[in-house]
């Protein structure tokens, strides 16, 4: 049937409406196909095909089931959900149904392109060797963001990790920022606008948006949104691409939720038993292009109860390639990683990056366990005073989330924090790197400071 006469054809044999699903007979329908529910008094929605069972269609209805009935219309489309992609999209905002919601021109002329679609194939992809900049020590420095790589920001609520994302959005050095907002409340929605609008990225930004109040269905569309969109940036504009998104596991909730409205038997904790391959789908997104651009995925990933175990971090941290933990409002040292960083630490960045990160690291852990030590009361040697005094140097200079430096000043202020704490031979690192970069004391500073610690 060719598609302009399927799309004059209405379906009115509906059999069921549970919540937002609705349930008709059609023929010839594809899965994730969109259509037009049109109510008795006349109201229409978009809906998603969601599941087949011979002729019986399921129906997502994105703007819910209230004021359907079984004497809906229903229209096809025969195409998945799609998305407006043109240079036209820079500096707008979309709902989760690929509306824009900024009052901007309108973009209905505009190209559009099917999403989802299989990821790239494994054999066509470049090995990641580019460093994304963030100027945040924490990353740059300890666990460098790696171009195409996809790593997650694991957090609880209440961490500032909104904050922190918008940081990286202003500050990382990426031709395109693709950002989408999962479950937002209108809070998180403007602090994300206003900020990108104030800092002058809102240009090169395009943000999809589904907050807490709209339809779950839009929730769970955003992503391959966001991601079609990078993709085609990346491939056919030739752009490195950054994707933020906050936060993942109120996608993974609402899978949860669609799920269980479809009757379909949970797993662990209510989850669906293909969580995994659900997340998957999106995180493998990130890749670098042969002879085009790259797409580097950074998302929030809350834990419920602080518990890593959670299936949404657990099923998450199988995926990606390492990630960053949020925690007392700075980035942990310890539970941080970022499995990609040895391909740029010391091949594009400088050649003590990778001696300075372990010595810092070792010393703070030491510090730790000293601070443990005075608080426990106990005697602390001259040498424990040092690293005590680096660990509170080390928390000030670099963990705290408003610092902000380029990777070549913040590896200056590491030997400079060093250099406050320690003498050369106390730093267990290689002669010639401490001979080059250590900044010794010339002799007139010396006699300088000298009466100042006699007295």
């Amino acid at each position: 049937m060719l598609t302009g006469q399927r799309e004059l054809l209405r379906y009115t044999h509906a059999t069921s409406i549970v919540g937002d699903l609705l349930t008709i007979r059609a023929q010839e329908v594809g899965l994730d196909d969109i259509a037009i529910v049109e109510a008795p008094d006349g109201a229409k929605s978009p809906a998603q095909a969601i599941r087949l069972e011979r002729e019986q269609v399921c129906l997502q209805v994105f703007a819910g089931g209230k004021g359907l009935s079984t004497q809906a219309m229903v229209r096809f489309l025969d195409h998945p959900a799609q998305v407006t992609f043109s240079p036209n999209v820079l500096g707008r905002v979309f709902r989760g149904d690929g509306q824009p919601m900024d009052g901007g021109p309108d973009l209905s002329g505009d190209r559009r392109v099917d999403i989802g679609g299989p990821s790239v194939n494994p054999m066509t992809r470049v090995v990641p060797t580019k460093m994304i900049r963030t100027n945040v020590p924490m990353i740059d420095v300890f666990n460098c963001l790696v171009e195409s790589q996809k790593i997650p920001i694991f957090s609880v609520a209440g961490e500032p990790y909104n904050q922190l994302l918008a940081r990286i959005a202003i500050q990382a050095d990426a031709d395109i920022i693709v950002f989408g907002g999962l479950g937002l409340i209108f809070d998180d929605y403007y602090f994300f606008r206003n900020t990108f609008e104030e800092e002058n990225v809102f240009p090169r930004t395009v943000m999809f948006v589904n907050q807490a109040s709209d339809p779950i269905v839009e929730r769970v569309l955003v992503p391959d949104m966001v991601l079609k969109v990078a993709e085609r940036f990346a491939v056919e504009e030739h752009k490195r691409v950054l994707v933020l998104m906050t936060d993942m596991t109120a996608y993974a909730d609402a899978l949860k939720e669609i799920g269980i409205s479809m009757d379909r038997v949970p797993s662990n904790r209510g989850y669906l038993g293909d969580l995994y391959s659900q997340l998957a789908v999106r995180y493998e997104r990130a890749c670098s292009f042969q002879g085009a651009g790259s797409v580097t995925i950074l998302t929030v990933t809350t834990m419920p109860g602080n518990d890593v175990t959670h299936p949404v971090p657990d099923n998450t941290g199988y995926i990606t390639e390492g990630q960053f933990f949020l925690h007392d409002g700075m980035i942990d040292p310890f539970g941080s990683l970022s499995r990609l960083k040895q391909n740029v630490i010391g091949k594009v960045t400088r050649e003590d990056h990778s001696q300075l990160m372990n010595t810092m690291i070792r010393l703070y852990s030491g510090g730790k366990e000293a601070q443990q030590k005075q608080a426990m009361a106990f005697d602390l040697s001259a040498y424990d005073m040092k690293l005590v005094k680096f660990a509170e140097m080390f928390r000030t200079r670099f963990m705290a989330l408003d610092v902000s430096l380029p990777l070549e000043q913040a590896l200056d202020l590491g030997w400079q924090t060093l250099a406050d704490c320690f003498e050369p031979h106390e730093l267990l690192m290689k002669q010639s790197l401490v001979d080059k970069y250590y900044p010794h004391k010339s002799a007139s500073a010396a006699k300088r400071t000298a009466p100042a610690l006699q007295a």
